[in-house]
């Protein structure tokens, strides 16, 4: 994919190739929430945290719990900042100089008052809890685009959201044509 320097990828889905060399990344798909010449940095949406749940970490954070959270899982976002919340949610709630717009109708915010929000009797009518966040400096990510570690395709709402954790990379694929039992694993790269 030849990518426009101005453009960005911004409210796209990455979707991990077969072969990737970071495990961290495997069968990963992942929400890009910024992207410019200076840094990329996503949400990866299909691995959770298995070691505590919402409502515990509302509790360690002693936030009070008004509303009916769920339990629903807190994604694992990525390797980075790993003891820092970051909630990807609808453009419902605002947080003055915290949220970030992604696309259309998703914004980004990293406070405490997003988390008290998920926890009120109003919250935001779509949301998820990332710990940690996948970051890439200058350039970076442009390499590993032409590298074809890899593929791009436009978000939807149900990826983002939904707990079905297992199927997103395969969903994600099949959303550009492709069906991952016919992808060739084994090294990413050009040879």
């Amino acid at each position: 994919m030849e990518l426009d320097e101005t453009e960005g990828l911004t409210g796209k889905l990455l979707i991990a190739m077969p072969g990737i060399d970071d495990e961290r990344f495997e069968k990963s798909v992942i929400l890009l929430c910024a992207h410019n010449e200076e840094h990329a940095m996503g949400i990866v949406l299909n691995k959770a945290v298995l070691d505590i749940t919402l409502p515990e970490l509302f509790d360690q954070l002693e936030i009070p719990i008004v509303g009916s959270p769920g339990n629903d899982p807190i994604l694992k976002g990525g390797p980075v900042g790993q003891d820092r919340g970051f909630v990807i949610h609808s453009e419902d709630f605002e947080s003055a100089g915290a949220t970030i717009p992604i696309s259309n109708g998703l914004r980004l915010t990293a406070t405490k008052e997003v988390l008290s929000a998920m926890a009120s009797n109003a919250p935001p009518v779509k949301c998820r809890l990332a710990l940690g966040y996948s970051g890439w400096g200058p350039k970076q990510l442009e390499a590993e685009l032409k590298q074809n570690v890899w593929l791009v395709v436009d978000a939807d709402d149900e990826i983002i959201f939904d707990t079905d954790f297992e199927g997103k990379w395969e969903r994600a694929m099949q959303k550009l044509g492709i069906s991952p039992a016919r992808l060739q694993r084994g090294p990413v790269g050009r040879a």
